[in-house]
């Protein structure tokens, strides 16, 4: 009897990431240094992305964790917010590893307080990293990506949510959803699939800070087990889209243990 391997447009079987380029965007730390292990550990090559001179430590020690367990990693600086920098970032990608399969941008920034205090600067820093990043690094991608490529962002939950205080937060994402819609639809022909991934609030340093031990114990209280989003839970689901997921196209994935649902 013959067995069938499913092939995903881009001829490899199942659309594994053997000796894949990747850029993640944010990845550091928390969610897109694991994003980046995970997907090293899977073959993938990637570009580990991070912003400025005080996460460099950071990370050189995911492309060292990469690169002992035998796999092809190298940090890459940008600011994410200047398109300049985002088109100079991927010409290191393709200089690097002559290809590009994927982009995962994980870089978000957080402020929570009520809509009547956001000052113009911060309205102006929120949307510049939330928002206009995104944007700028979704079109670069796109313009880069191998055919049978994917395009990932990464929101938050709290875009279907309905609550105070994460305004200029939840409204600097919310943007991407759109940007999302009309990439995927504008990129048909090339099998390239754009998705994004809206996780709960997450069990990382990036979310403690806005926060007290009352809301921390609310915003447990509202998912499965009593528990926050995990970067373990959300790693998975990106080496999923960018291999046997690949079907998927225009969509945001609440990833929250029920926190939100739409």
């Amino acid at each position: 009897m013959t067995t069938v391997v499913p092939h995903a447009p881009d001829g490899s079987p199942e659309g594994k990431l053997a000796g894949k380029a990747v850029f993640v965007g944010g990845a550091s730390r928390n969610l897109g240094a694991l994003i980046s292990r995970t997907l090293a550990d899977a073959g993938a090559r990637v570009a580990v992305h991070y912003n400025s001179d005080s996460s460099a430590a950071d990370a050189r020690s995911v492309v060292d964790a990469i690169t002992s367990r035998g796999g092809e990693a190298f940090p890459l600086q940008a600011d994410l917010t200047e398109p300049d920098q985002v088109k100079r970032a991927f010409d290191e990608v393709a200089d690097r590893f002559g290809s590009l399969y994927a982009s995962v941008n994980t870089a978000g920034m957080v402020i929570k307080k009520p809509l009547v205090e956001v000052t113009p600067a911060e309205y102006d820093r929120m949307f510049a990293v939330n928002s206009k990043a995104a944007f700028f690094v979704m079109q670069e991608a796109a313009k880069r990506v191998a055919d049978g490529g994917k395009i990932l962002s990464v929101v938050t939950s709290l875009l279907a949510g309905y609550t105070g205080l994460y305004s200029v937060y939840a409204g600097s994402k919310a943007p991407v959803e759109d940007f999302t819609r009309a990439l995927s639809k504008e990129l048909f022909g090339r099998n390239v699939s754009v998705n994004t991934l809206a996780p709960g609030p997450m069990d990382t340093g990036f979310f403690y800070p806005a926060e007290t031990d009352e809301s921390v114990a609310y915003l447990k209280s509202q998912a499965m087990n009593g528990e926050l989003t995990k970067i373990e839970h959300i790693a998975p689901w990106v080496k999923f889209l960018l291999t046997d997921g690949w079907w998927a196209n225009g969509q945001v994935f609440f990833l929250n243990g029920g926190f939100t649902t739409r």
